[in-house]
C-alpha cells in the first residue's frame, strides 16, 4: 500500500519520456478555504438540486404509511437545503446546539467523538440529516473501527430506547423503529462493504431483530434489507474473482512472442478499427470499475499506520482499498497497452497509424466525458519509448494531440482539466441522455485532491472536538464521485473488444525500450549500451 500511494501521489500529466506515474511538477496542496459555509452550501445546493438520487441513499422502506410512526419521510434532495445551508430538518432536536457540538449560523463544525456518535442516533423525535449521516459514516473510520462505532450505535438505541427491555412501551418502540431501521438501511446501502466484517454483520441482525421482533411489517423491511446487502456482497466477491483471474492470467508480450510467436497476430486496429467504438468500450470499462469503489476506500487509502492523533483505534490493518488499487492498476494497464500497440509494428507507417488511431481515441474519450482513459492514453504515448520515435512522430499529424495535451495541462494544478470536469458535471446535472450523464474524472488526481485535503487540515481541533469543517469538504469530494459512478453505461458492449482490452498481454517497461531500438535505433552510447543490455537479458542475444 505505502508503494502504491506513493506512485500514486506522484501523478501529473507526463511531459515526453515519462512513464505512467511519474514526478509531478506542482503539488497545489487542496485545503479548506475560509468561506466553508459557502462552499458548504455550494455542495449540498449543487449536489441535490439535479434531481438525480444517488443509490447511496436509501428511499425510505416503508412505502406505505401505517400512520403516524410510519418511516421518517426524508425529504428529497432538492428540498434537504434552504439558503442557510445545512438544514436542521424536521428529525432534528431542539437541544443540538449544546451537548458537545458546535455550530456556527447552523453548520456542524466540530463535536466531541461521542457527541458526534450520539447525534448519529434517531430518537423518538429526531432523526439526522442524510448528508450527516454520509459525512460522519464516511470520516468516523479515521478515529474508530466501523465495527466499533456500530457497537455504539446498537448500545444507544438499545439503551436509550428499552428495546431489550419487554416491559417496554410498544407505541414508544413503534416510533423509534422506523428510525433505527432507516439509519441501519442507509449505512448497508452507502457503505456495503463495512459488512464483511462478521462482526458487523452479527450486530446489524442482532439490532434489526430487537426492532422488528413484535412487528410483521419491520420484519419484512429487515429482511429485505439484509437480502439486499447480501446480494451487494456476493456480486463483489464475483467481480474480485474475475479481477484475480485476469491478473494471474497476465502475461508479458514479449515472453508471448518468444515461446508462440504466431499467438500474436492482431493489434487494436484489427480487432477494432473504429476509433469512436474503441471509446464508447473504454468507457464501459471504466464505469464497471467506478461501479464497485466504495466511498470509504478514499478515506482508508490514507489512514496512517500509527494511531491517529494518540486514538488508540487507528483503522490501520482493516484498511479495504483493493477496488480503487484496482482502477489505478487498470489506468497502468491501458497506458501500457497504448504504448505496446505503438512499438509493435515494425514498419514506420504503421507505427504512425496506430499512434493517430489513439489520438481519435482519446479525442472521443474527452467528447464522451471519459478523462480517466483520456490521460491513460496521453500518457502512454508520452512514455519515453514512445516519445522517442522521432522519424515516426514526424509522420503524424499532431495538431489534435496538442489540443489534447492543452487540456490536460499539469500547470496551474491542472487548471484547463478542471474547467473542462466542470463542464462535464454540470452538463450530467442538465443531461436529457444517458451518454450526456457519463463524468469520469482523472482518478490519480481525484485521490491527490482528498489526500492532500486529509493532509493539509487537522482533524481535531485544539481542544480536542473533531474538525467536522474537514470532514464536510472531503465529503463533498466524495458524494460528488459517488454520483458519476452510478451511471449505467449507454453503449452498446461488444465482448471481443473488451476481452482484448482486458486480457491481450502487454509489453513490460524493458520490453517496451527494446522493441522502441529496434523499431529506431539508438541515438547516443547510452542508449546504446542499453540496447545491447535488453537484448542480452531479454532476447538472449549479443
Amino acid at each position: 500500500m505505502a508503494k502504491f500511494l506513493a506512485e500514486l501521489l506522484g501523478c501529473t500529466l507526463p511531459s515526453k519520456g515519462a512513464s505512467p506515474m511519474f514526478e509531478s511538477k506542482s503539488h497545489s496542496r487542496v485545503g479548506l478555504k475560509s468561506s466553508t459555509k459557502q462552499k458548504e452550501q455550494q455542495w449540498k445546493l449543487s449536489m441535490y438540486s439535479s434531481g438525480i438520487t444517488p443509490v447511496c441513499f436509501t428511499s425510505p422502506l416503508i412505502e406505505k404509511p401505517i400512520g403516524k410512526e410510519s418511516m421518517p419521510q426524508t425529504p428529497p434532495f432538492s428540498a434537504m437545503f434552504d439558503s442557510s445551508g445545512y438544514n436542521r430538518n424536521l428529525y432534528q432536536s431542539a437541544d443540538d446546539s449544546c451537548g458537545g457540538l458546535y455550530y456556527h449560523d447552523n453548520n456542524l463544525l466540530s463535536g466531541s467523538l461521542e457527541a458526534l456518535i450520539q447525534h448519529l442516533v434517531p430518537n423518538v423525535d429526531y432523526y439526522p440529516d442524510r448528508t450527516y449521516i454520509f459525512t460522519f459514516l464516511l470520516s468516523s473510520r479515521l478515529f474508530m473501527h466501523p465495527y466499533e462505532l456500530m457497537a455504539k450505535v446498537c448500545h444507544l438505541c438499545v439503551e436509550h430506547q428499552r428495546l431489550s427491555d419487554p416491559n417496554s412501551d410498544k407505541n414508544q418502540i413503534r416510533k423509534i423503529a422506523p428510525k433505527i431501521l432507516q439509519l441501519l438501511t442507509e449505512w448497508t446501502e452507502t457503505f456495503p462493504y463495512d459488512f464483511r466484517d462478521e462482526r458487523m454483520m452479527r450486530n446489524l441482525k442482532d439490532l434489526a431483530h430487537r426492532i422488528a421482533s413484535g412487528e410483521e411489517t419491520y420484519r419484512k423491511n429487515v429482511q429485505q434489507m439484509i437480502q439486499c446487502l447480501i446480494r451487494k456482497l456476493a456480486t463483489l466477491s464475483q467481480y474480485e474473482e474475475v479481477l484475480a483471474k485476469i491478473s494471474s492470467t497476465s502475461t508479458d508480450r514479449l515472453t508471448v512472442l518468444k515461446t508462440k510467436p504466431q499467438s500474436i497476430q492482431r493489434d487494436i486496429i484489427t480487432v477494432c478499427s473504429d476509433p469512436y467504438t474503441l471509446a464508447q468500450q473504454l468507457t464501459h470499462i471504466e464505469l464497471e470499475r467506478l461501479s464497485y469503489i466504495g466511498p470509504e476506500e478514499f478515506v482508508q487509502a490514507f489512514v496512517q499506520k500509527d494511531p491517529l492523533d494518540n486514538d488508540k483505534s487507528c483503522y490501520s490493518e482493516q484498511k479495504k482499498t483493493r477496488n480503487l488499487e484496482a482502477y489505478v492498476e487498470w489506468f497502468n494497464r491501458l497506458s501500457y497497452l497504448v504504448a505496446t500497440e505503438i512499438c509493435m509494428p515494425v514498419k514506420k507507417k504503421h507505427r504512425a497509424r496506430m499512434i493517430e488511431y489513439f489520438i481519435d481515441v482519446a479525442r472521443e474519450c474527452f467528447n464522451i466525458g471519459n478523462f480517466n482513459s483520456l490521460m491513460a492514453i496521453i500518457s502512454g504515448m508520452n512514455m519515453s519509448p514512445v516519445s522517442r520515435l522521432k522519424k515516426t512522430w514526424a509522420k503524424v499529424k499532431t495538431a489534435k494531440f496538442d489540443v489534447l495535451e492543452h487540456q490536460m495541462d499539469p500547470s496551474s494544478n491542472f487548471y484547463n482539466y478542471r474547467t473542462a470536469l466542470r463542464g462535464a458535471a454540470q452538463r450530467s446535472l442538465t443531461a436529457h441522455s444517458s451518454r450526456e450523464k457519463i463524468v469520469i474524472p482523472f482518478f490519480s488526481l481525484l485521490i491527490k485532491d482528498i489526500y492532500f485535503l486529509n493532509e493539509g487540515c487537522a482533524n481535531r481541533l485544539p481542544n480536542g472536538h473533531v474538525n467536522f469543517e474537514k470532514f464536510w469538504e472531503l465529503a463533498k469530494q466524495v458524494s460528488e464521485f459517488m454520483i458519476w459512478k452510478q451511471v449505467e453505461c449507454p453503449f452498446e458492449r461488444d465482448r471481443k473488444i473488451l476481452q482484448y482490452l482486458l486480457t491481450v498481454p502487454v509489453f513490460s517497461e524493458d520490453a517496451l525500450y527494446l522493441a522502441s531500438y529496434e523499431s529506431e535505433g539508438p541515438e547516443n552510447h547510452i542508449e546504446k549500451d542499453r540496447w545491447k543490455s535488453l537484448r542480452s537479458s531479454l532476447l538472449g542475444r549479443v
